[in-house]
């Protein structure tokens, strides 16, 4: 996982896929939670699927970025894993971009 401070405001990470992810999306909320007033831009490049322990800690992130203020966006994610969050009826909870250079400007 690659984690980089795009701005002041705004982090992105670039997420790996299973068995590394749970560990990294641990490591994010703890970042988020120190440092506080940050967006998250999550690439999902090299990710190819995503278990429901892990749908449960991008619902936490999110959450805390919300209650804060702030966004979530997940970028560049696979159709079989965007399948996962529309099966489970969780897509209408995250937002979703096609690049994250897109979404990084708009921060």
């Amino acid at each position: 996982m690659g984690i980089q401070d795009w701005s002041e405001k705004s982090i992105l990470v670039d997420l790996s896929g299973e068995p590394e992810m749970g560990n990294e999306l641990i490591t994010v909320k703890k970042m988020v939670h120190d440092r506080g007033d940050c967006d998250v831009v999550i690439d999902f490049s090299d990710v190819d699927i995503i278990t429901s322990s892990n749908l449960s800690k991008l619902l936490k992130l999110r959450k805390m970025l919300s209650d804060s203020g702030h966004k979530l966006v997940l970028c560049s994610v696979s159709s079989a894993t965007k399948g996962i969050f529309m099966v489970t009826g969780l897509d209408g909870n995250f937002e979703f971009a096609n690049d994250k250079s897109e979404v990084l400007t708009s921060l």
